[in-house]
Order: structure tokens, then C-alpha cells, then sequence
């Protein structure tokens, strides 16, 4: 049984729509590939971020669209637009709504503002948009700031995604 997906409407502070939602998409984008961040002060989040953007076009030729959510205010997320200039949606969730509504992981609640090891963990969740509803066909629930899939890895899945294997 597919899984829902849920749609959001959040605050775009980079290339695309604003506010960014899943349904104004193109038709065009076959797979969205949302990447959950911890915080504004994740060194581990912003160094995926910048190789998200250098390989940019590898995930534009598998038609899917990269964003990353931060669950922080749009000010925050500004600060990371203006330094890395990132050519993908760049979504501000201050209320960690879609963060919520995607089951990112969180590790030992309100200590996770003084510490790496706690608080939001990364989250990686493929949207697979061919059928006549949206269907999540990919999660990767990080248990730790470096928990993260591999570029290469969510390529190869998208290719095997699109072949059925």
C-alpha cells in the first residue's frame, strides 16, 4: 500500500517557487527528492548542501528536483542561500511542520539545541510522482548528524526506481 504524501506550503528563500509546495510542481518532475536538515549550525548539513548543488545537473537528468528543508526561521535559511548560492528550492520550516508530517527522527527533544548528538537527525525521503497520486518511494531516517545517504547511492536509486528493480 502506497504511502501518503503529505503536501506542505513553506518559504522558498532560493531557486523556484515561493512559497514552495510539492503540488505546484511541474509535471516535468518526476521524482522529488527532499532532503530534511538538523538546524541552522549543522556543519554536516551544510557541507550535503553544497554537494547537492555541485551535482545539481546529475539529479536534473533523472528528472527529480533536490530541496532541502531547515526547520528553522526564513532569516536563518537566507544565511545559507546568501553563502552557498545553491541552484535547488532551499525551504525555511521554522515549525518543523513538514519535518513533523515526514516523521524526521528527533533524538532527546529540546537537549538537541546544545548538542550534535541530539535533536532533528537528517532525513532523506523520495517522492515518486508517476502514478495518479504521489507516492513516497524512498526514506532514509538518519540516527546520527552523519547518518547520511550517499549522492551516489540516491542516483542509483532513482535509476532503479525508474526501471522497476
Amino acid at each position: 500500500m502506497a504511502q501518503q504524501v503529505p503536501d506542505f506550503s513553506l518559504p522558498n528563500v532560493a531557486t523556484g517557487p515561493n512559497p514552495f509546495s510539492l503540488s505546484e510542481l511541474s509535471e516535468d518532475v518526476v521524482f522529488v527528492i527532499l532532503f530534511f536538515q538538523r538546524d541552522h549550525y549543522c556543519t554536516n548539513c551544510r557541507k550535503q548542501v553544497q554537494e547537492l548543488a555541485d551535482r545539481i545537473d546529475e539529479f536534473h537528468e533523472h528528472d527529480a528536483e533536490v530541496v532541502s528543508i531547515v526547520p528553522e526561521p526564513v532569516e536563518r535559511v537566507e544565511a545559507w542561500q546568501e553563502r552557498y548560492d545553491l541552484p535547488y528550492p532551499l525551504l525555511a520550516d521554522p515549525n518543523a511542520e513538514a519535518g513533523e508530517a515526514y516523521d524526521q527522527p528527533v533524538r532527546f527533544g529540546i537537549l538537541g539545541r546544545f548538542s550534535d548528538f541530539f535533536g532533528r537527525m537528517p532525513e532523506v525521503v523520495v517522492v515518486d510522482r508517476r502514478g495518479p497520486e504521489p507516492e513516497i518511494a524512498y526514506v532514509h531516517r538518519g540516527s546520527s548528524t552523519f547518518d547520511r545517504p550517499e549522492i551516489d547511492a540516491l542516483l542509483a536509486e532513482l535509476d532503479a526506481l525508474r526501471t522497476g528493480a
